[in-house]
């Protein structure tokens, strides 16, 4: 996957613990777990507005591009 998660950057900087940013956000630790170590496949709208609320940073703050070789023209056409 091209996009990488750098949620626990921006946690390190802001000095906040997963557990606080969940209550912050409403979503629950295991869900934040899972998009902090890149396995989520989707994230909400409203989830990544909330996490950009609460840490006080822009999307592109959380999230990058980062091609690789399997990082074909065709992508993926879900959205």
């Amino acid at each position: 996957m091209p996009i990488r998660v750098n949620l626990d950057r921006v946690l390190l900087e802001r000095r906040m613990s997963l557990t606080e940013l969940a209550d912050r956000v409403g979503v629950t630790i295991a869900n934040l777990s899972i998009l902090k170590t890149g396995k989520a496949r989707a994230v909400r709208f409203s989830t990544l507005a909330a996490l950009c609320r609460e840490l006080d940073c822009r999307p592109g703050d959380l999230l990058n591009y980062e091609p690789g070789p399997d990082d074909g023209p065709e992508g993926d056409d879900d959205l």
